[in-house]
Protein backbone atom coordinates (compact mmCIF):
# COMPACT_ATOMS: atom_id res chain seq x y z
CA UNK A 1 0.00 0.00 0.00
CA UNK A 2 1.80 3.51 -0.87
CA UNK A 3 1.58 6.08 1.53
CA UNK A 4 -0.81 8.66 2.00
CA UNK A 5 -0.23 11.80 -0.04
CA UNK A 6 1.54 14.47 2.41
CA UNK A 7 -0.58 17.97 2.49
CA UNK A 8 1.63 20.85 2.15
CA UNK A 9 1.13 24.72 1.77
CA UNK A 10 3.39 26.79 0.10
CA UNK A 11 4.12 31.14 0.42
CA UNK A 12 5.67 32.32 -2.48
CA UNK A 13 7.89 36.01 -2.62
CA UNK A 14 9.31 37.56 -5.09
CA UNK A 15 12.66 35.85 -4.36
CA UNK A 16 12.84 33.81 -1.83
CA UNK A 17 9.63 30.92 -1.72
CA UNK A 18 8.62 28.43 1.34
CA UNK A 19 6.71 25.10 1.54
CA UNK A 20 5.80 23.07 4.91
CA UNK A 21 4.03 20.16 5.36
CA UNK A 22 1.23 20.77 7.08
CA UNK A 23 0.28 18.44 10.08
CA UNK A 24 4.14 18.13 10.38
CA UNK A 25 5.05 21.41 12.70
CA UNK A 26 8.60 21.85 11.15
CA UNK A 27 9.45 20.08 8.22
CA UNK A 28 9.58 23.44 6.26
CA UNK A 29 12.09 24.67 3.50
CA UNK A 30 12.76 27.88 1.66
CA UNK A 31 14.14 27.76 -2.10
CA UNK A 32 15.19 30.67 -4.25
CA UNK A 33 12.39 29.01 -6.91
CA UNK A 34 8.86 27.75 -6.48
CA UNK A 35 9.64 24.96 -8.31
CA UNK A 36 12.73 23.63 -6.39
CA UNK A 37 10.21 23.96 -2.93
CA UNK A 38 9.22 19.48 -3.13
CA UNK A 39 12.91 18.90 -3.52
CA UNK A 40 14.12 21.19 -0.36
CA UNK A 41 11.61 19.40 1.81
CA UNK A 42 12.75 15.64 0.11
CA UNK A 43 16.36 16.65 1.08
CA UNK A 44 15.32 17.14 4.81
CA UNK A 45 12.85 14.52 5.48
CA UNK A 46 15.50 12.01 6.72
CA UNK A 47 16.42 14.42 9.18
CA UNK A 48 12.97 15.66 10.33
CA UNK A 49 11.84 11.71 10.48
CA UNK A 50 14.53 11.94 13.73
CA UNK A 51 12.32 14.61 15.18
CA UNK A 52 9.08 12.84 14.59
CA UNK A 53 10.99 9.80 16.38
CA UNK A 54 12.42 12.28 19.00
CA UNK A 55 8.49 13.19 19.64
CA UNK A 56 7.51 9.49 20.13
CA UNK A 57 5.54 9.50 17.07
CA UNK A 58 5.74 7.67 13.58
CA UNK A 59 6.66 9.11 10.74
CA UNK A 60 4.00 8.78 7.16
CA UNK A 61 6.70 6.79 5.37
CA UNK A 62 9.82 5.59 5.32
CA UNK A 63 11.99 8.77 3.98
CA UNK A 64 13.70 6.68 1.41
CA UNK A 65 10.09 5.83 0.00
CA UNK A 66 9.01 9.34 -0.77
CA UNK A 67 8.79 11.37 -4.21
CA UNK A 68 7.00 14.58 -5.04
CA UNK A 69 4.28 12.89 -6.24
CA UNK A 70 3.90 11.98 -2.51
CA UNK A 71 2.74 15.43 -2.09
CA UNK A 72 -0.46 17.53 -2.23
CA UNK A 73 -0.68 21.06 -2.21
CA UNK A 74 -3.45 22.47 -0.70
CA UNK A 75 -2.48 26.17 -0.05
CA UNK A 76 -0.59 28.57 -1.87
CA UNK A 77 -0.11 32.20 -0.26
CA UNK A 78 1.87 35.17 -1.60
CA UNK A 79 4.65 35.94 0.56
CA UNK A 80 6.03 39.32 1.40
CA UNK A 81 9.69 41.18 2.30
CA UNK A 82 9.62 38.66 5.23
CA UNK A 83 9.94 35.82 3.00
CA UNK A 84 12.30 37.58 0.45
CA UNK A 85 14.30 37.97 3.90
CA UNK A 86 14.05 34.35 4.24
CA UNK A 87 10.92 34.15 7.14
CA UNK A 88 8.22 31.73 6.15
CA UNK A 89 5.82 35.32 7.20
CA UNK A 90 2.63 34.29 5.90
CA UNK A 91 -0.46 32.87 8.08
CA UNK A 92 -2.53 30.92 5.81
CA UNK A 93 -6.13 29.83 5.54
CA UNK A 94 -5.13 26.45 7.20
CA UNK A 95 -3.43 27.87 10.15
CA UNK A 96 -6.59 28.99 11.29
CA UNK A 97 -8.60 25.71 11.56
CA UNK A 98 -9.54 24.50 15.22
CA UNK A 99 -7.31 22.13 17.15
CA UNK A 100 -8.40 19.65 18.87
CA UNK A 101 -6.32 18.70 22.41
CA UNK A 102 -5.23 15.84 20.88
CA UNK A 103 -3.84 17.45 17.89
CA UNK A 104 -2.70 20.05 20.21
CA UNK A 105 -0.23 17.55 21.88
CA UNK A 106 1.00 16.42 19.27
CA UNK A 107 1.92 19.53 17.56
CA UNK A 108 3.21 20.54 21.32
CA UNK A 109 5.52 17.36 21.06
CA UNK A 110 6.73 18.35 17.72
CA UNK A 111 8.14 21.57 18.71
CA UNK A 112 9.25 20.30 21.86
CA UNK A 113 11.23 17.60 19.77
CA UNK A 114 12.72 20.40 17.65
CA UNK A 115 13.87 22.57 20.59
CA UNK A 116 15.62 18.45 21.81
CA UNK A 117 16.82 18.34 18.32
CA UNK A 118 18.92 21.88 18.70
CA UNK A 119 19.90 21.03 22.08
CA UNK A 120 21.44 18.25 20.81
CA UNK A 121 23.18 19.37 17.74
CA UNK A 122 24.79 22.18 20.04
CA UNK A 123 26.10 19.81 22.26
CA UNK A 124 28.33 18.30 19.95
CA UNK A 125 29.00 21.37 17.65
CA UNK A 126 32.05 22.90 18.07
CA UNK A 127 32.91 26.57 19.05
CA UNK A 128 33.87 27.62 15.75
CA UNK A 129 31.52 26.85 12.78
CA UNK A 130 32.89 26.44 8.77
CA UNK A 131 32.35 30.24 7.96
CA UNK A 132 30.11 31.05 4.60
CA UNK A 133 27.48 33.00 3.54
CA UNK A 134 24.95 31.98 5.24
CA UNK A 135 24.20 33.97 8.60
CA UNK A 136 27.09 35.67 8.29
CA UNK A 137 30.23 33.68 9.56
CA UNK A 138 28.01 33.19 12.93
CA UNK A 139 29.72 30.61 15.10
CA UNK A 140 27.52 28.07 17.62
CA UNK A 141 27.12 30.42 20.63
CA UNK A 142 25.73 33.10 18.50
CA UNK A 143 23.41 30.87 16.75
CA UNK A 144 22.24 29.82 20.26
CA UNK A 145 21.81 33.44 21.11
CA UNK A 146 19.61 33.92 17.80
CA UNK A 147 17.56 31.24 18.93
CA UNK A 148 16.79 32.30 22.43
CA UNK A 149 16.05 35.79 21.73
CA UNK A 150 13.40 34.65 18.93
CA UNK A 151 11.50 32.15 21.49
CA UNK A 152 11.56 35.37 23.84
CA UNK A 153 9.92 37.13 20.81
CA UNK A 154 7.86 34.70 19.89
CA UNK A 155 5.84 34.21 23.00
CA UNK A 156 5.16 37.57 22.38
CA UNK A 157 3.77 36.77 19.26
CA UNK A 158 1.36 34.36 21.62
CA UNK A 159 0.34 36.50 24.23
CA UNK A 160 3.10 35.91 26.48
CA UNK A 161 4.70 38.03 29.38
CA UNK A 162 7.96 36.57 29.58
CA UNK A 163 11.70 38.23 29.83
CA UNK A 164 14.16 37.38 27.87
CA UNK A 165 16.33 34.99 28.95
CA UNK A 166 20.11 34.81 29.05
CA UNK A 167 20.85 31.84 26.23
CA UNK A 168 23.56 30.40 29.48
CA UNK A 169 21.23 30.47 31.97
CA UNK A 170 19.53 26.97 30.56
CA UNK A 171 16.65 26.85 33.45
CA UNK A 172 15.56 30.42 32.05
CA UNK A 173 15.65 28.99 28.47
CA UNK A 174 13.56 26.17 29.55
CA UNK A 175 10.87 27.93 31.50
CA UNK A 176 10.47 30.27 28.80
CA UNK A 177 9.92 26.86 26.35
CA UNK A 178 7.78 25.28 28.57
CA UNK A 179 5.43 28.27 29.08
CA UNK A 180 4.75 28.43 25.03
CA UNK A 181 4.15 24.49 25.46
CA UNK A 182 1.96 24.75 27.93
CA UNK A 183 -0.22 26.78 25.55
CA UNK A 184 0.47 24.90 22.45
CA UNK A 185 -1.05 21.94 24.20
CA UNK A 186 -4.54 23.96 24.27
CA UNK A 187 -7.31 23.19 22.16
CA UNK A 188 -7.94 26.33 19.90
CA UNK A 189 -10.56 27.31 17.70
CA UNK A 190 -7.82 28.53 15.15
CA UNK A 191 -7.99 32.19 16.18
CA UNK A 192 -5.21 34.48 17.21
CA UNK A 193 -3.45 33.07 20.75
CA UNK A 194 -3.34 35.54 23.55
CA UNK A 195 -5.50 38.00 21.17
CA UNK A 196 -2.34 38.85 19.14
CA UNK A 197 -1.82 37.30 15.45
CA UNK A 198 -0.47 34.11 15.26
CA UNK A 199 -2.76 30.83 15.51
CA UNK A 200 -2.06 27.91 17.59
CA UNK A 201 -0.94 25.75 13.78
CA UNK A 202 1.22 28.62 12.40
CA UNK A 203 2.78 29.26 16.01
CA UNK A 204 3.74 25.65 16.45
CA UNK A 205 5.21 25.60 12.32
CA UNK A 206 7.01 28.78 12.41
CA UNK A 207 8.40 28.04 16.20
CA UNK A 208 9.70 24.48 14.99
CA UNK A 209 10.82 25.57 11.67
CA UNK A 210 13.35 27.88 13.54
CA UNK A 211 15.17 25.67 15.54
CA UNK A 212 15.20 22.99 13.20
CA UNK A 213 16.51 25.47 10.90
CA UNK A 214 19.50 26.45 13.08
CA UNK A 215 19.93 23.10 13.93
CA UNK A 216 20.49 21.50 10.96
CA UNK A 217 22.55 24.90 9.46
CA UNK A 218 24.63 23.90 12.85
CA UNK A 219 25.18 20.32 11.70
CA UNK A 220 25.83 21.35 8.13
CA UNK A 221 28.88 23.67 9.40
CA UNK A 222 30.46 22.14 12.15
Amino acid sequence: MSPARIAIGEEIGKSRSFAWAVDWPGWCRGAKGRLELPAALLATAPRYALVVAAAGLDFIAEPAVLTSDGFELIETVPGSAGTDFGVPSAIAEDDRRPLSRAQAERQAALVAAAWTTLDRVVAGAPAELRKGPRGGGRDRDTVVAHCVTSDAAYATQVGLKLNEPDPADRSAVEATRVAILELLRMPSDGSPLGGRRWPARYAARRIAWHALDHAWEIQDKS
